[in-house]
């Protein structure tokens, strides 16, 4: 049977949702390694909507998470909800500060941050059966809220967010743009992305060797 990854999506947007370049990276490499995929993402309102022309909040305007990412994945979603581990050999959750407003709310509270329940769950069953986690671009940020302490992971050289990282019992580990951090006891992989990325290519290099290290972990 071929292996089935799980990719969890946080909306449609660099700065409000999913980093579409990342998260279109990541299903591509999927498909061209032969693993099957199934996109999900919470049914929940998003943080906030912003205009991505100009970068401002667009006052008035709400967006459901689960509609927008539906958008990245041409319709083929599932609500975080019914994700089960068992029915996956591993999982990858792209950035985009949509991991920072709605998955959790790291962009206001900082290492005093909270992950929403549906996430916990989720990942609960993949961490339980040491299932290969793929964290990449500001989604490493949220590992010692979701798999405990002591995980090594990377956002890159990011002073402010590492420090969050190790505030809240993280381990960080400094990395290039086209490089990748593997914790093999907790079989966690992670690649900055767009945290240091100034074009495609560059973004490409280091998620393209994330999905290679999970397919290689998933055996």
């Amino acid at each position: 049977m071929t292996r089935q990854v799980a990719v969890i999506l946080a909306g449609c947007g660099v700065f409000d949702g999913s980093e579409i370049y990342e998260t279109t990276l990541t299903l591509l490499r999927l498909d061209q390694l032969g693993i099957g995929y199934r996109c999900f993402a919470p049914d929940m309102e998003q943080h906030h909507v912003i205009n991505h022309a100009t970068h401002d909040v667009a006052e008035g305007q709400t967006r459901n998470v689960l509609e927008e990412a539906a958008r990245l994945a041409r319709g083929d979603i599932s609500p975080l909800s019914e994700l089960d581990a068992d029915a996956f050999d591993a999982v990858i959750v792209p950035g985009g500060f949509g991991v920072a407003k709605n998955l959790s709310d790291f962009a206001t509270a900082g290492d005093a941050m909270n992950v929403i329940e549906p996430l916990k769950e989720a990942l609960a069953g993949f961490r339980e059966d040491a299932k290969p986690i793929g964290l990449m671009c500001i989604s490493p940020v949220m590992a010692p809220r979701l798999l405990g302490e002591g995980i090594a992971v990377t956002v890159g050289h990011d002073p402010g967010v590492s420090g969050a990282i190790s505030a809240m019992g993280g381990l960080h580990r400094s990395c290039g743009v086209d490089e990748i951090v593997v914790d093999f006891e907790n079989r966690v992989v992670s690649t900055p992305a767009y945290m240091l990325a100034t074009r495609i290519s560059e973004a490409a290099t280091g998620i393209f060797k994330l999905v290679d290290r999970i397919d290689e972990m998933m055996g």
